[in-house]
């Protein structure tokens, strides 16, 4: 009877764990690098590059010509596309239709100005994504934006996991430039929990607002931290049990299509979508530094130069 007992829970056990959906994810980066201004952007181009070539990842990069230039830093973006990355648009200048200061028609200006010069790219894809994730903070800027889109057959390319990998980046930077290599792995080793902390959160967010676990779209940059803790990133997620899929075949979740009809409009599709059901406890802005800076300071992480 016992043996029978242990088998039952180790079939149950197995049934149970079988109807767990699988947590997949693409990998996104925004921004893209100039080597006028960073000597070392082609190193950590490259670097990027291989990482997600060794790991069999096809991701998505969103440039903005502002953080590339005109010159090498798109011939970085073509090294995107010849490795078989789409190439998106984040506008010319990097501003946000979430500021009162930036009127939609300017906006738009600087969504041609990105796309005229990214369609002589190989790898464009005709997709936005909004700097800071922000979409308009009036009806008339998020509606008209997506009248806007719809005409010039753009289609959005939202986000379902947000991270202040950005921030997360200065720091580990500062340590760096205090050749501090000790303190900047440790914050390495930080960066990476707490992307897999907001992964779990979202995915969380997912179950309760679809009832379901898409395929997730993660933001990155291309940056320094990214260059040197790719592998470990991609290796912890896969022991945590996510799989990765092509940035192309993850929009094709409906939920990346969706319209959530929110204000400001903006962060991840899911907290918009979280928002819009009125699920409380949800902080705004999703994700800042001002929610990274105490545990990386209690830990001893912020060198003390930097901003307390």
């Amino acid at each position: 009877m016992v043996v029978l007992r242990r088998a039952l829970a180790a079939v149950l056990l197995l049934f149970s764990a079988s109807c767990v959906p699988a947590q997949t994810l693409a990998l996104t980066f925004d921004d893209g690098l100039d080597p006028s201004t960073e000597p070392a952007a082609a190193s950590w181009n490259r670097q990027i590059l291989k990482s997600l070539s060794d790991a069999g990842i096809s991701s998505m990069v969103f440039p903005s010509l502002v953080r590339t230039g005109r010159g090498e830093g798109l011939d970085l973006i073509g090294d995107w596309g010849r490795a078989d990355h789409a190439i998106g648009n984040h506008t010319s200048r990097h501003r946000s239709l979430g500021s009162p200061q930036v009127p939609l028609a300017d906006f738009i200006g600087d969504v041609k100005e990105a796309g005229a010069v990214l369609s002589r790219v190989p790898g464009w894809t005709k997709m936005l994504r909004f700097p800071y994730l922000k979409e308009g903070n009036t009806l008339a800027k998020r509606d008209g934006m997506r009248l806007w889109m719809q005409a010039a057959g753009y289609r959005a390319a939202p986000v379902s996991i947000d991270a202040s990998d950005w921030y997360y980046n200065q720091v580990y930077v500062a340590w760096l430039n205090e050749a501090n290599a000790a303190k900047a792995d440790q914050v390495k080793a930080a960066y990476i929990a707490h992307l897999l902390d907001r992964a779990a959160y979202y995915d969380g967010l997912a179950r309760q607002v679809l009832g379901r676990s898409p395929a997730h779209v993660m933001l990155l940059h291309t940056n320094r931290i990214n260059a040197a803790a790719l592998d470990e990133l991609i290796r912890a997620f896969r022991e945590r049990g996510w799989s990765f899929t092509t940035a192309r075949s993850a929009f094709d979740d409906p939920i990346y299509t969706e319209q959530i009809d929110t204000l400001p409009a903006g962060e991840s599709i899911l907290w918009a979508s979280a928002k819009a059901a009125g699920i409380p406890g949800l902080r705004y802005p999703a994700e800042d530094s001002v929610y990274e800076a105490p545990p990386l300071r209690a830990q001893g992480l912020i060198p003390a130069h930097m901003p307390q």
